[in-house]
């Protein structure tokens, strides 16, 4: 029996990058993601675009007719976030560009809009919510022709003006580009990325027993070759400087590569403000069919996965992995009918090395020199931004390398598929999102999933083993993670091996029976589980679970961050380096510092936490 679900595909796709930082060339966001746009319209190959002829034969089938009736299938735009320009229904502004052929010039007074626009953002308003985001629902087949794009702009935030005809924002672009929206500090000054991809670093380098120093020479080796993936990518920001980056340059703290956060130097953390915007169309086989669009042009997206780890840091598992990165990659190969030898190309998000070390080393991959790449763009530091639309030049990246591989497989008279895997990555290891493509449709007949195979979040907050409380025992917070995981429709065997890898499916099963006659633990946070940030009065003992040392501009040691379990009840503290001692111990290319025993307990103004690995040490 055929499978009723139209099969999706990509069609077209389009990069943007304008390097120049000349206010007389700036290009607001929109009209960047418009000139993706045309570029994904073009690379279709329909009849019409780009000829310039405006013919149109009396069935509508001629260039200028086939063109016309792309444009005007495109009924769904979706735009991921963006930080630098707010605007008033931006995914039916695009649609409005489209509809006009707008894009390829610099636009007019409305943003580079004309035509039907103001009617078409009213109806659009009264369908559906504004600013909807990339999802698994887009890759579905279910409108006829949709297109997915985002742009990021810089040059012109430092000043905040700009050109007359550009759409006025919703909100301040240079305070958007400084603090994202969702990014808030704590009282102990920890929130950021450059501070908290850190604490996984060391958390991951120690428990795969590395020093740091090997740990330095790893990540700096990994990033050399990711430069010179970027070196080689015309649409790489960094690219120029990309071609001058090697193991040493990035390694080695000095000028021009001071240390941000340990073990980070600026050449491992990521690079953000550029001037780029991409695209991607997608629609069904049969739409694709009817436009005459060649299948030398087809990708199919076999499947994605998605989930989130707890918005705060210090509510989640551990730092030396990530549930949602591990399970959301699982889950997503599942679903797609692959393996990870299925797969002959990867992308990695990578903010910071952390994130492609983690993914690699949960599918199995070697960490350098892998026998397949393990990145197609080269990085957030050497190919740059676009912050969070990394992934959608990752996604018409490997659209390229995928058709490319099918035209010489087809040489070579290979019929065999030839698969991707792409791993985006937000927040502050906060977000997990992967997709599958493909250059042959599901060799099983099952069609696209009908939704997102994961839990939502992650809902796990196990303690350290050797103070957690025996197997046979459950605490609230486990009933919590146990009721929600049901909620999510997961069956026992997954759930115990998510969550519970000391009890068995069948203890699961009835302890949920059991909860479900009783009414559940009313601990809101799982407080007996892990704390707050606060200790409370008096010194505790506790253990290091992980740290980060943030460094000056004049490459001094400035504040060190401690995340660790008070030893007499496992619960987590967050704390600030309080002795000159410990903060110099921290930064030693020599020393593990994780889990060794020190002593924690309030400043005077009784606010931060103070960690110190010698009683009684301060600052």
């Amino acid at each position: 029996m055929s499978n009723p679900t139209p099969t999706p595909i990509i069609i077209g796709i389009g990069d943007i990058i304008n390097r120049s930082l000349k206010i007389e060339d700036a290009i607001e966001p929109l009209g960047l993601m418009l000139q993706a746009v045309e570029k994904a319209l073009l690379d279709t190959g329909v009849d019409g675009l780009g000829c310039g002829c405006g013919c149109v034969s009396g069935d509508g089938n001629g260039c200028g007719g086939k063109e016309r009736r792309l444009r005007e299938m495109v009924d769904d735009a979706r735009v991921v976030a963006n930080w630098t320009w707010g605007y008033e229904d931006i995914c039916g502004r695009v649609l409005e560009g489209v509809r006009g052929g707008v894009g390829v010039g610099g636009g007019d007074g409305d943003g580079g809009i004309k035509g039907e626009g103001r009617k078409m953002r009213k109806q659009r308003k009264e369908k559906r919510e504004k600013g909807v985001y990339m999802e698994e629902s887009e890759h579905r087949g279910t409108s006829p022709v949709k297109m997915i794009d985002e742009a990021l702009i810089s040059s012109v935030t430092k000043t905040g003006t700009y050109p007359k005809h550009w759409t006025p924002p919703t909100s301040d672009p240079r305070r958007s580009l400084v603090l994202p929206k969702g990014v808030e500090s704590t009282i102990h000054d920890i929130s950021l990325p450059i501070q908290i991809y850190p604490l996984y670093e060391n958390a991951f380098r120690a428990h795969r027993h590395q020093t740091p120093l090997e740990n330095n020479t790893e990540s700096a080796k990994l990033y050399a070759q990711f430069a010179d993936v970027a070196a080689s990518n015309e649409y790489a920001w960094n690219r120029e400087q990309a071609k001058n980056l090697n193991e040493e340059s990035i390694g080695k703290v000095g000028k021009g590569n001071r240390m941000i956060c340990w073990p980070y130097p600026l050449l491992m953390n990521a690079f953000n403000n550029v001037n780029m915007a991409a695209s991607c169309i997608i629609t069904s086989v049969e739409i694709a069919r009817e436009l005459g669009i060649s299948e030398d042009k087809w990708i199919y997206p076999l499947g994605g996965a998605g989930m989130k780890e707890r918005e705060n840091f210090w509510e989640r598992p551990n730092f030396y992995s990530s549930e949602a990165l591990e399970i959301s990659l699982d889950s997503a190969l599942a679903v797609s009918g692959l393996r990870t030898e299925n797969v002959d190309l990867f992308d990695f998000y990578s903010c910071f090395p952390v994130v492609p070390k983690m993914a690699a080393h949960h599918l199995k991959i070697p960490i350098l020199d892998p026998p397949k790449p393990i990145t197609l763009l080269g990085g957030l530091t050497s190919f740059g931004g676009a912050g969070n639309n990394y992934s959608m030049h990752a996604v018409t990246e490997m659209s390229r390398q995928l058709r490319s591989k099918r035209v010489q497989a087809s040489k070579d008279k290979n019929e065999g598929a030839f698969n991707g895997l792409i791993l985006a990555n937000g927040g502050v290891l906060t977000y997990q999102h992967v997709i599958c493509l493909s250059t042959q449709p599901r060799s099983d007949g099952k069609g696209y999933q009908d939704g997102n195979p994961c839990p939502s979040i992650v809902q796990s907050i196990p303690l350290l083993r050797s103070m957690t409380k025996p197997p046979n025992e459950w605490s609230s917070s486990d009933d919590k993670t146990l009721i929600a995981a049901r909620e999510q429709r997961m069956n026992w065997g997954p759930i115990q091996a998510a969550y519970f890898p000391h009890k068995s499916p069948n203890a699961c099963r009835k302890r949920h029976e059991n909860l479900m006659k009783r009414k559940p633990s009313n601990d809101k946070d799982g407080s007996d589980c892990i704390g707050s940030e606060g200790v409370g009065s008096g010194i505790w003992e506790g253990v290091i679970e992980t740290y980060t040392t943030q460094f000056s501009r004049t490459n001094e040691p400035e504040i060190g961050f401690i995340v660790g379990r008070l030893k007499y009840n496992g619960k987590r503290f967050v704390a600030n380096v309080g002795d000159g001692k410990t903060l110099n111990n921290m930064i030693k290319n020599t020393d593990e510092v994780i889990g060794k025993s020190g002593w924690v307990w309030k400043e005077e103004n009784g606010k931060r936490n103070l960690f110190g690995l010698e009683r009684g040490a301060s600052l």
